[in-house]
């Protein structure tokens, strides 16, 4: 069955969308590799989309058996276009690609989660030079990630990304930070999940209700809508509110609460 028949999968929260200037380029395709190719010469990234629909990993935790090896990058007004295509053993395991600034250069990239057929999910960074930089990849199949989002979370001028490490089973929020071309592993904190089985959407997202950015999550219970800080070293979380479905998440991301 083709993707175009399935419901469309979809992210609860966006990403913040940053412009940028830069050069033209012409159309290419580009095999996932270990870092952008030399030749890469940026341009404005101005959608990312995921694309050839397989089956060849059937885990499902998205509500569907169909994942894809693809990864459609258009640049500058023409929208040149460019193909991240994954080998074999991969696939593009997300509900979308997020276009993401994450080295502060007003240059955007794609942020994607894709998994291994024996590793499990990672969380990689591409342009149409292929990949950028990825964390590890969990390390067992059928193992996921789900996105909260990428921000300088902390004001040192370096992007963090959250995200939560097994939704369905650990329930850890895992910060990265995004510095001098590559991601490490910043802070750690149990006890959260943006995520259940089935759901063609994560329901989590960062906000900023004037005081800095808030990272909004459930509980691991699913009881209560969580609000984290990270302030460089530590994650800091408290309740602020009941949860009673997605949308006591969206008031929650609106600052309504």
């Amino acid at each position: 069955m083709g993707k175009s028949s399935l419901p469309p999968r979809r992210l609860l929260r966006g990403f913040t969308r940053v412009a940028g200037l830069a050069l033209g380029l012409a159309a290419g395709v580009a095999e996932a590799q270990s870092a952008p190719s030399e030749s890469w010469r940026p341009a404005p990234l101005v959608s990312a989309e995921l694309a050839e629909p397989t089956g060849r990993y059937p885990h499902g935790v998205l509500g569907d058996s169909v994942e894809y090896g693809a990864l459609v990058l258009r640049y500058g007004p023409d929208k040149a276009r460019y193909v991240i295509r994954l080998p074999e053993a991969r696939v593009f395991e997300d509900i979308e690609a997020r276009l993401v600034d994450v080295d502060g250069d007003g240059q955007l990239e794609a942020m994607v989660v894709e998994s291994h057929e024996n590793k499990g999910a990672r969380l990689s960074l591409y342009n149409g030079g292929g990949l950028i930089a990825a964390t590890p990849h969990i390390g067992r199949r059928n193992r996921w990630l789900a996105p909260i989002g990428a921000a300088d979370l902390d004001g040192d001028g370096h992007v963090e990304i959250g995200y939560i490490d097994r939704p369905h089973l650990a329930r850890i929020l895992r910060i990265w930070r995004f510095r001098d071309g590559a991601l490490r592993e910043v802070a750690a904190l149990e006890g959260l999940t943006n995520h259940k089985i089935g759901w063609d959407f994560i329901s989590s997202g960062l906000r900023d209700c004037g005081d800095g950015f808030e990272m909004i999550t459930a509980d691991a219970n699913w009881r209560h809508v969580m609000a984290t800080r990270f302030d460089g070293a530590t994650l800091t979380t408290r309740r602020v509110g009941a949860y009673d479905g997605p949308a006591s998440i969206t008031r929650a991301l609106s600052c309504a609460r």
